[in-house]
């Protein structure tokens, strides 16, 4: 799928890990210390589906460790995999009405492609209103595009609404120097708050709309301390 580069490097999700899914645009947190996540989702666009795994641990506190990937079918045919890998660091805590600075490293392959993935990095940036009740998370980053031999600025915006105690509505826009940036809404809910979260989205590509819009569903799955 033609958006997925950006996804690959910007995500979060990575998420309270990357922006905890659904979101791509990754957000200056981590993994709970101690803790493991994993967060997973069926990515549905036309004919294509893709089925993602993204476990991560953060063991010492202040170092979060995400390594997975995604089978990819395409007209009911299996497609290559994709694989990525990240870690992630704090410069800055977020606190509350505040804001958080981080720094996100990886390596990260497409599904469909036989060619060789894309190092990147980026720095995102969290700020904090309304006592949490919202959160804005900008990110900036680079990505080397090996297929294409280029060199590639890449950025996110988004935000996460607090509805109720236990939902949230998420909005962003993400893209690269080149090209049209993509878009992406969502809610997302706590099943048991702090362990369970499901989470649904809707996307697609500023100027393709009715070509390159995706549904997506997700579980994220948090452990207590086991470091």
């Amino acid at each position: 799928m033609r958006h997925l580069s950006a996804l690959l490097v910007l995500f979060a999700a990575t998420p309270a890990a990357h922006a905890a899914r659904p979101m791509i645009t990754d957000d200056a947190r981590l993994t709970d210390a101690g803790a493991c996540q994993v967060e997973s989702w069926v990515h549905l666009h036309g004919s294509q589906h893709e089925f993602w795994a993204l476990p991560a641990c953060n063991p010492g506190g202040n170092f979060e460790l995400t390594f997975g990937g995604a089978l990819a079918y395409a007209d009911g045919h299996q497609e290559s995999g994709a694989l990525a890998i990240q870690g992630k660091t704090l410069l800055k805590p977020l606190e509350t009405n505040g804001y958080g600075i981080g720094f996100a490293a990886g390596y990260a392959t497409q599904p469909g492609s036989a060619h060789t993935g894309n190092p990147y990095f980026y720095v995102p940036v969290s700020f904090s209103l309304a006592d949490d009740r919202v959160v804005i998370h900008t990110n900036l980053g680079y990505t080397r595009e090996r297929e294409h031999h280029e060199n590639r600025l890449t950025w996110g915006v988004g935000s996460e609404v607090q509805l109720t105690a236990r939902s949230y509505l998420i909005g962003e826009s993400y893209g690269q120097d080149k090209g049209n940036p993509f878009f992406q809404m969502g809610v997302r809910y706590w099943i048991v708050p702090g362990h369970v979260q499901i989470d649904t989205t809707y996307g697609s590509q500023f100027g393709a709309i009715s070509d390159q819009h995706w549904f997506s569903v997700g579980l994220r799955l948090i452990s207590p301390s086991l470091f």
